[in-house]
């Protein structure tokens, strides 16, 4: 008997899960999981790149775009919804990647499932299989994906939504696996976005959960993809990470039975997850009550995986064109939380990122690299200012706020969904209704016309 391929023994543990048997802390994540990425598409629904997402769909159909009356088919939906889940970088992350799993997942889910009629129970299965997959693959061959110059939120977050799609549509094994292979044609997402703020980031899940919808319905209606799309001599791995070596036992082991869903980080920030401890060291810095003109310069002990995509080229990330690309520029992100005190939504329009103060302290900020970070299997901070007056003053942040070691309480992840339905111009009775509908989603039959705009 031949041996079962990569994609062929994660096939059958996909199709093998078990709602019923989940932990309930995983069963909580994926509700809380929900309930923010409808938070972050109803914040997103009135930007341009949303309109501009809208305008370019051309079939209607019967799944929602959340925050929008029109109905759009599957695909459209879940490139819509995946987009403004990510557009302002405030969704969800998993620190071991990183990748952001809901904004692939849950609108690939949502939408096959609204299109196609499954209940809750095939949405809540499709939605943890499809946070596994993506979660697991980052740890097969950590750093790799970024370092060639992708988007491991775009490769991978293919495979996660043609895995979400199939558990939900009720694949079989062997159907999952053509799924994976037909979907591995499907990956990409370039991180050339880095270098003047463009909007492709914010495209690369929507892309995924589309392609992903695209790839299980495909296996379904009986088309064949490689067998080996993982490890093989021209697999996903060969061609995004530049190896076909990597660690199988990070993807397969316990599958089913252990749930690395249940560390999932939500984010306080709505920027680059990596920068988040560097910003609550600054706020903390600020609260000690020393005046931002008074900073002479400002030092970061940061992890090398990070500086490329973070921290250079040094003077762009000094005076980022755009309050888009502010959010990936460490400098930036440390000045704005100084000056303002946070970094939610309001910290990253256009006016923001052309603020003076926030400019030139910005401007001050400089990086050494540490070999001891344990990024990415830690997300850490440091601040060392030096103040005019010859004194230096430090602060440390050992872990990400909103991750493992400390999590966001559920009522903090409900706030965050009221304030991002807020700034999408929901009224309060509009988001409670969304939020009690959203509680009890993988219970009975799917409705999500609450959801509508």
């Amino acid at each position: 008997m031949k041996q079962a391929s990569v994609s062929e023994a994660l096939a059958s543990r996909i199709a093998a899960a078990d709602p019923a048997a989940l932990p309930a802390r995983a069963r909580e994540v994926a509700e809380d999981l929900v309930l923010d990425i409808a938070g972050l598409c109803i914040a997103a629904r009135g930007t341009d790149y949303v309109r501009a997402a809208i305008a370019a769909a051309t079939s209607a159909g019967r799944s929602t775009a959340i925050g929008h009356a029109q109905l759009f088919d599957c695909a459209t939906s879940a490139l819509v919804n995946g987009t403004a889940a990510h557009g302002e970088d405030f969704d969800d992350t998993f620190e071991g990647g990183p990748v952001h799993a809901g904004a692939p997942v849950v609108p690939a889910v949502l939408a096959a499932a609204e299109e196609f009629g499954r209940d809750g129970v095939a949405v809540l299965k499709g939605i943890v299989v499809g946070v596994e997959v993506i979660c697991r693959l980052s740890l097969v061959a950590p750093k790799l994906v970024h370092k060639a110059g992708f988007h491991p939120t775009a490769v991978f977050g293919t495979m996660a939504a043609a895995s979400a799609v199939g558990a939900t549509l009720g694949l079989d094994a062997p159907r999952i696996a053509h799924a994976l292979g037909i979907a591995g044609s499907m990956a990409g997402g370039i991180i050339e976005y880095l270098a003047d703020g463009a909007w492709t980031k914010r495209l690369h899940p929507g892309w995924a959960a589309q392609s992903g919808i695209r790839a299980a319905l495909l296996a379904q209606h009986g088309f064949v993809g490689p067998r080996t799309v993982l490890e093989g001599t021209h697999g996903l791995f060969k061609g995004f990470a530049r190896t076909s070596e990597g660690d199988w036992g990070k993807l397969l082991d316990g599958f089913g039975r252990s749930w690395v869903t249940e560390t999932l980080a939500f984010k306080p920030f709505a920027c680059g997850t990596m920068t988040h401890p560097y910003i609550d060291c600054a706020i903390r810095l600020a609260r000690r009550g020393i005046p931002a003109e008074t900073i002479e310069s400002i030092t970061c002990e940061v992890a090398e995986g990070t500086v490329h995509r973070l921290w250079e080229p040094l003077e762009a990330k000094h005076a980022p064109p755009n309050a888009y690309a502010a959010k990936f520029s460490t400098p930036f992100c440390i000045a704005a939380g100084f000056i303002l005190g946070d970094a939610g939504l309001a910290a990253f329009t256009e006016a923001t990122a052309r603020d003076l103060r926030v400019r030139a302290l910005a401007a001050k900020v400089r990086y050494e690299i540490d070999p001891a970070n344990p990024y990415p299997r830690e997300f850490t901070g440091h601040i060392r200012a030096r103040l005019e007056s010859g004194e230096t003053v430090e602060e440390r942040q050992p872990h990400l706020r909103g991750g493992a070691h400390e999590p966001l309480s559920r009522a903090a992840i409900e706030a965050k969904f009221f304030a991002n339905a807020a700034f999408g111009g929901w009224p309060r009775a509009k988001a409670e209704a969304a939020r009690d509908r959203l509680r009890g989603l993988f219970e009975g039959p799917l409705d999500l016309s609450v959801l509508r705009g």
